[in-house]
């Protein structure tokens, strides 16, 4: 079994490479698309080569992917922008509908994007159900909004 295995290890590496795209796509952050690379390199040697010598392709591959290629993928898929918003903290800035009235120094819902999020007003005052808001920041799970003109 371990000679069959070593004799075709290739496809074990190009499993790994097909694998790690996959993976890739639901990350985007092209760290295992590195390993893939990496794994690819080795399959690519793997018929000719003892498995050292996979082992050292695989982590030379890797290493100048993770090197040289991944920060200008980076760059180049992500633009200028400096930072990138992601979770919740992408929320600010975004607008919603109040689901249960915001009280006057009080709390209420706003849905946004299918979530419904707790809320506060920024000015203290009450904003009524229905009304279109604008998120301006985030404490915890707590959004404060301000009514959208």
């Amino acid at each position: 079994m371990i000679e069959y295995l070593l004799a075709n290890m290739w496809q074990l590496w190009a499993v790994l490479a097909v694998l790690g795209l996959i993976i890739e796509l639901t990350s985007g952050d092209f760290f295992i698309m590195c390993i893939a690379i990496g794994a690819a390199g080795a399959a690519v040697v793997a018929p000719f080569t003892s498995i050292y010598v996979h082992l050292i392709v695989f982590s030379v591959v890797t290493l100048l992917c993770l090197w040289q290629v991944r920060p200008f993928a980076l760059r180049y898929l992500r633009g200028k922008a400096p930072n990138r918003l992601s979770n919740a903290d992408a929320l600010i800035g975004r607008k919603g509908r109040v689901t249960e009235t915001i009280q006057a120094q009080g709390s209420g819902y706003v849905a946004l994007d299918g979530d419904r999020w707790k809320a506060v007003a920024a000015d203290d005052t009450a904003i009524a159900e229905g009304s279109l808001v604008r998120v301006i920041s985030r404490e915890s799970t707590i959004l404060t909004v301000e009514l959208d003109n």
